[in-house]
């Protein structure tokens, strides 16, 4: 596989600029997760590095070679996309087969048939190679679609959200499926989703797009535990981390210029309030019930704080909690991060 460079790319469709002077090396055999809502930029990114769109202002790198002008073919990209965009006329084996019969391959045909073989084997659809392609579930569609681009073994797998019309089972099961192909291919992947447990269980890196721009870039743990402003930090955690306004938290110390609070659901720690609760005080309205654990939505004046609590943690709705937060982050007015 290859390394991949963007220096400084940039890409506008008539004024709306889609790609802003974006730069990321997306290292040989690493799994770069780009995450962001819907009109980042992030699809426009891989079709930058596929070659189907041109840049308007810097460099694309492949392998160590300048790719910016060169015609898609010459890049030897693999793209999957959101749809399963098979050849409906043709059996599974074929249209895994169908991009190893290129005449500029040149591949014997005993060739294609082992690395088919051996995809088929990794995505577990080895006993579906005789199947007409519309005889297959959502699922076996989009292994197909993956294995597709798998057997190319090209310079970069370029992915934009393959997982996201499956049901959450499949997505769940193709998520651990492609990390451990990934892992025992050394395959190079930038995968674009919205999607953040995608991001968190499968990603070496994590970057984090705004419109057009990467935000932050840095390992799941790194994004979750240090984000850069308000934005980066909503992007990861489920519930999304609380963000609350200085002002309602009394006279809990703060770094100078502080506007926000941050508190993951896990940080925040109740206790039932006997009599005048200490510090921040709430009181609990609403108990999502999970089976392991609840989630506990906490009014602090006309905010609604959510926490994690156990199921024998004996509190009710109703009930006066004091609230403590084990590991604040701070925001300043701009939502940039403060420290302290």
């Amino acid at each position: 596989m290859a390394e991949v460079v963007l220096e400084g790319v940039s890409k506008r469709f008539k004024e709306n600029v889609a790609v802003d002077d974006l730069s990321l090396t997306i290292s040989d055999g690493e799994f770069v997760v780009l995450l962001g809502p819907t009109g980042v930029g992030k699809t426009t990114t891989l079709r930058l590095i596929a070659g189907l769109e041109q840049v308007d202002g810097g460099k694309v790198l492949i392998g160590g070679e300048d790719a910016t002008h060169a015609e898609p073919a010459e890049r030897d990209t693999a793209f999957v996309f959101q749809q399963y965009s098979l050849y409906p006329h043709l059996t599974v084996y074929d249209n895994l087969a169908f991009p190893l019969r290129s005449p500029l391959r040149g591949l014997a045909e005993a060739e294609i048939r082992r690395r088919v073989s051996e995809v088929a084997s990794m995505l577990r659809i080895d006993d579906k190679l005789s199947n007409p392609a519309t005889r297959l579930s959502g699922g076996q569609m989009q292994r197909v679609a993956i294995g597709r681009a798998l057997v190319r073994r090209p310079n970069i797998y370029l992915m934009d959200e393959p997982l996201s019309s499956l049901d959450a089972k499949l997505r769940s099961d193709l998520r651990l499926e492609l990390k451990r192909i990934q892992n025992d291919m050394g395959a190079t992947i930038l995968y674009v989703t919205h999607d953040q447990i995608e991001a968190m269980t499968m990603a070496s890196r994590i970057g984090v797009m705004d419109a057009g721009k990467l935000v932050q870039i840095g390992t799941p743990r790194e994004i979750y535990e240090n984000p850069l402003s308000t934005y980066v930090a909503a992007r990861l955690g489920q519930p999304a981390i609380n963000l609350l306004p200085r002002a309602l938290l009394g006279d809990l110390p703060v770094p100078p210029g502080t506007a926000t609070i941050g508190a993951r659901t896990e940080h925040v720690r109740l206790t039932k309030a006997n009599g005048a609760p200490r510090g921040i005080a709430g009181t609990i309205n609403w108990i999502e019930h999970l089976g392991d654990h609840n989630h506990l939505h906490v009014a602090v004046g006309d905010a609604d704080i959510v926490t994690l609590a156990d199921p024998d943690s004996g509190l009710g709705v109703g009930d006066l909690v004091s609230i403590e937060f084990a590991r604040p982050l701070f925001f300043g007015a701009s939502g940039m991060r403060i420290s302290g």
